[in-house]
């Protein structure tokens, strides 16, 4: 497989990176270097080996969850410094990207 530069650009587009013209030629040198390593492993012989679906062999490692009904819910909200109706407000966490 060849590596162009219309490749980087296109394979960073879809991966939502940006780099710079300069940038092209090291990042041809590893996806030559990750192709290589990936080549070696396609030459692998798994045929006894079996397919995994998860890596630890631990089963439902979590607790269960704990229903406590609280009552202090007026008292919540008075000390909320923001709130709307039963709801409390907090700044966006999230900055969306277009």
């Amino acid at each position: 497989m060849k590596i162009s530069n219309e490749l980087i650009s296109q394979l960073s587009t879809l991966a939502k990176l940006e780099f710079k013209e300069g940038d092209f030629f090291a990042i041809k040198k590893d996806l030559k270097k990750i192709l290589k390593f990936i080549k070696v492993l396609d030459k692998l012989d798994v045929s006894d080996v079996d397919p995994l679906s998860h890596i630890s062999t631990e089963i439902n490692v979590l607790r269960e969850d704990l229903i406590i009904d609280y009552k202090c819910k007026k008292s919540a909200m008075r000390n909320s410094p923001v709130k709307d109706s039963d709801y409390f407000k907090v700044k966006k966490v999230i900055k969306k990207i277009s």
